[in-house]
């Protein structure tokens, strides 16, 4: 099959896949329907088969079933998108990798993750490499300078100085688009708008169900979505998004049920809690924030345009820290790095923590406009002496992310940075 000839704009996956295919017998791109993932694995495909493919998908699951075998016959790398149709091509490749002791050989794509009670019976552990994609960061879709560099702050690098024009009607407009590929390409800004709330009505009629074959209460889940946009970039329980449903809700397992379907469908995406070793006993909250792949489908969720953000700066604040929070995971991956958040007993918190694998991590928080910056800057420093550096570490620097214009080192040393500035 011939692959796509569209026009592609670059993704950070790229240079992850690239490395990963290097390293590893295949390769496994998840993420959320619509955010690039076939597209990226195209780049660097020699032969392609699409198990969503309306001519040949029932003929190549009928080969899945039989002979798995025959559908990895083709040029490597070979791409299988959406191979999470049928489970046991999983084994297939892995058993194939084993085979043929060849790095680079398969790419595999899906938007959802099977249940446990379908997942392969081996891991892929050694064979398998595991990368995550996400809807375009402003990087990305080339909105952010790129100017403040998470890979120059993390080599010691302090000298940050940019102005961006990058309005905060621009933003809520940004926000509500999404970093759908589509979406950030299309030249019509009303269809651009659209499209996330396009992706909302297409999940909850048909793909949820999709996943696994389960029929779920369309309803609920509408309600369940819009609970989560409603409770985004904070620690709302599953009892707390329960109860914010309209009528009688379903019970906690029940709600638990349909978020676990949610999260496998990378619609979800929660950010778990940091827990570092503090210079005193100062319980640390564990639970994680809410958050979607993509703000915009938090927004679409609300029916939140980005005239009514700006005219309620709470929720564009909270949708804001969230679409923050996307593109630090983006460029965190490229860095081989995790991001997590902390809050503790009292209150003190970071809404990102980034984490290197070699220890190093930086401390952030998130403000839309200019005047919390000076709280948020020593809400930072209280948090960074409160950490046990003897065994943790000094953190490598201090971020304050914003929706403002002026990136700049304060003079207790805080990076103050606008979102349209960062990069990996």
């Amino acid at each position: 099959m011939t692959l796509s000839s569209t026009r592609y704009l670059p993704r950070i996956a790229d240079q992850i896949l690239a490395r990963k295919l290097k390293s590893s017998g295949a390769v496994q791109i998840k993420g959320p329907k619509w955010c690039g993932k076939t597209a990226t694995a195209e780049q660097a495909a020699a032969s392609c088969i699409y198990m969503q493919d309306p001519d040949n998908g029932h003929s190549y699951m009928q080969l899945a079933n039989s002979k798995p075998s025959i559908l990895l016959r083709g040029d490597k790398p070979r791409l299988i998108d959406e191979w999470q149709m049928a489970p046991q091509l999983w084994d297939a490749v892995r058993f194939a990798v084993d085979q043929e002791h060849g790095r680079g050989q398969f790419i595999l794509t899906g938007s959802a993750t099977p249940r446990k009670s379908e997942m392969p019976a081996h891991s892929g552990v050694g064979r398998i490499a595991r990368m995550n994609m996400r809807p375009m960061s402003l990087f990305e879709s080339q909105e952010s300078t790129g100017s403040v560099s998470l890979t120059s702050l993390f080599d010691g690098h302090m000298d940050v100085a940019d102005l961006v024009d990058f309005d905060i009607e621009r933003i809520a407009h940004v926000l509500c688009r999404g970093g759908w590929p589509e979406s950030v390409t299309e030249g019509n800004q009303d269809a651009a708008l659209e499209m996330a709330s396009n992706y909302i009505e297409e999940l909850l009629d048909a793909d949820i169900d999709e996943i696994d074959g389960v029929r779920r209460n369309k309803t609920w889940m509408a309600q369940i979505v819009r609970s989560y946009a409603r409770n985004v970039s904070s620690e709302a329980s599953l009892s707390t998004i329960a109860a914010d449903m309209q009528g009688e809700p379903p019970s906690r397992d029940t709600v638990s049920e349909y978020v676990d379907a949610l999260t496998r469908a990378c619609v979800f995406e929660d950010l778990e809690a940091w827990a570092p070793r503090l210079r005193s006993k100062t319980a640390v909250r564990t639970s994680p924030t809410r958050h979607f792949c993509d703000p915009s489908l938090a927004a679409a969720a609300l029916g939140a345009t980005p005239q009514k953000l700006l005219e309620d700066f709470e929720t564009f604040g909270l949708l804001f820290e969230s679409m923050c929070i996307r593109d630090l995971r983006t460029y965190m991956d490229q860095l081989d790095g995790k991001v997590y958040h902390y809050r503790d007993k009292t209150d003190l918190e970071a809404d990102a923590v980034l984490v290197l694998n070699d220890g190093r991590y930086a401390l952030v928080e998130v403000k839309l406009g200019s005047k919390p910056i000076d709280v948020a800057a020593a809400n930072l420093k209280k948090l960074a002496s409160k950490i046990d550096s003897t065994h943790q570490g000094e953190a490598s620097f201090l971020l304050v992310l914003t929706g403002t214009a002026t990136a700049y080192r304060r003079e207790d040393g805080v990076i103050v940075a606008p979102l349209a500035s960062l990069a990996p």
